[in-house]
């Protein structure tokens, strides 16, 4: 049952092949088993899940139908859950229990999914590598000596290691598809506003995105189409027809015209990775897509632009975490200020604090013109960019990561070279664009991804050229070792 995909799933449920029950007590046991040697989980929730399933059970039982009725999923541990804890991977929230649901739960929920847990992650989003989480690192289980990718590491981790179909996961900087790519997932950050933020713990408000993390395409689409959709609790969600995501998965591909940056292919490449993307390419002009080479000349700058805008950002979301609300407080304060200084210094781990401290220097009176206003700027060149392209383009492809999953510990010492794995991936949420990673191959046994990315509002066209790639392709079929 473990192997089954989202859409499987739903055809076996269908046919009554089996229940959503069985299927949960056998994902429960499997978890149990299993996830001690990746640490994918932080909280699991069995009885909210036996409970789900029998009544997603009953449901069936008089008629309903749905692709995600009975269907095992998991939630990144930064959406609320209501009487769940809600940590986002920090000790600031490790006491929190959720008041309510956020949009994405609830949507899900009522859709009929299966909430089997909650899963680790990069303390409040930041990070590339799932180290930087108070419950420990997550490990990949492709090789569980190197990183799973982060933040949403925990969700990518579960998927692909076949304790649960499909989760949900967030993508501020690349935090889905990189994930995606060192794990051998599917994995599509929508555009910005796409689906809710509300009551996703904010990281950097103008970045975040929520997303499907799943082993195919066509999971992604079922997933997707439960997740989206305008929410007015939301101001930045968009009040824009949701589209049956499944329905364009079987569009020919005769006649795209693909866009290849020149940019993409520079030094800090791995040479094996690039080979594997042109490999890609043949594999999509064969498939009846056209290649066209061109250029996203303001990319160089993405990189400093994006590390001084979600910094701002962050330092203003988290200053609501201070001791006095919500959240954990430091023990025998001897005054207001010692209690903020010390429940922040001690609640929030080395990576938030250094972000936090970035942040604040930049939005400083005598600095905001000099860092913040000139980021934003740079980031409307960055659209711009895209814009021009995709005059030219229907889909722009290129790798999702500069080099496959590193070493546990590898980059601890050195924050920026970590930063740097996110150079193809921030572009797209500077300019607010969807863009999905799916599986194209190995090096030295660990996956590697190819990144696409659409215009606004264009995930159908993302998931369909992903699921051609998929049916002529076998790379996401790929199971790691003892899994």
């Amino acid at each position: 049952m473990h192997h089954m995909t989202l859409a499987e799933i739903a055809r076996g449920l269908a046919d009554k092949k089996f229940s959503s029950e069985e299927l949960t007590k056998v994902l429960l046991a499997r978890i149990a088993q299993l996830d001690p040697q990746l640490n994918s989980f932080i909280s699991l929730t069995e009885e909210l899940a036996l409970g789900q399933a029998k009544a997603a059970d009953a449901r069936r039982a008089n008629g309903e139908s749905g692709a995600l009725l009975g269907a095992p999923i998991a939630h990144k541990d930064l959406f609320c859950t209501q009487g769940i804890r809600t940590s986002c991977g920090s000790k600031m929230l490790d006491n929190f229990k959720a008041p309510y649901d956020a949009t994405v739960v609830a949507k899900l929920a009522a859709a009929g999914t299966v909430t089997l847990g909650k899963t680790n992650m990069d303390e409040f989003a930041m990070g590339s590598a799932n180290e930087s989480s108070y419950y420990g690192a997550v490990k990949n289980p492709w090789n569980r000596e190197h990183v799973p990718g982060g933040s949403s590491g925990g969700s990518a981790a579960a998927v692909a290691a076949r304790l649960l179909p499909a989760a949900t996961a967030t993508d501020t900087g690349g935090s889905i598809r990189q994930p995606a790519a060192f794990t051998n997932l599917t994995g599509l950050k929508p555009t910005y506003g796409r689906v809710s933020r509300w009551g996703m713990i904010a990281y950097a408000s103008s970045l975040d995105q929520g997303g499907p993390l799943a082993r195919t395409a066509e999971d992604c689409a079922i997933l997707l189409q439960g997740m989206a959709g305008f929410d007015p609790n939301d101001s930045t969600s968009i009040d824009e027809p949701v589209p049956d995501y499944s329905a364009s998965l079987n569009g020919s591909l005769q006649g795209l015209r693909i866009g290849v940056p020149k940019e993409y292919f520079s030094a800090g490449l791995d040479p094996r990775i690039a080979e594997l993307v042109h490999n890609s390419v043949k594999e999509l002009e064969k498939l009846g897509a056209v290649i066209k080479e061109i250029s996203l000349p303001n990319m160089q700058h993405a990189i400093p632009a994006y590390y001084v805008i979600a910094p701002a950002e962050a330092s203003s979301n988290l200053s609501r975490f201070d001791g006095v609300r919500f959240g954990y407080r430091c023990e025998n304060p001897e005054n207001l200020i010692d209690l903020y200084k010390r429940s922040r210094g001690e609640g929030f781990g080395a990576e938030v604090q250094r972000r936090i401290m970035v942040g604040a220097y930049a939005l400083s009176a005598g600095y905001y013109d000099a860092y913040y206003l000139k980021a934003q700027k740079i980031r409307r060149l960055v659209k711009n960019d895209f814009m021009a392209a995709f005059n030219e383009v229907d889909i722009i492809l290129g790798p999702t990561t500069p080099n496959p999953a590193w070493k546990l510990g590898a980059k601890n010492s050195d924050p920026v070279a970590e930063y740097l794995e996110d150079v193809y991936t921030i572009t797209a949420n500077l300019a607010g664009l969807p863009g999905l990673s799916m599986p194209a191959g190995f090096v030295d046994g660990l996956p590697v991804g190819v990144q696409l990315l659409a215009p606004y509002f264009q995930e159908g066209r993302l998931l369909n050229v992903a699921h051609q790639y998929q049916l002529n392709t076998d790379w996401h079929t790929r199971t790691p070792t003892g899994f």
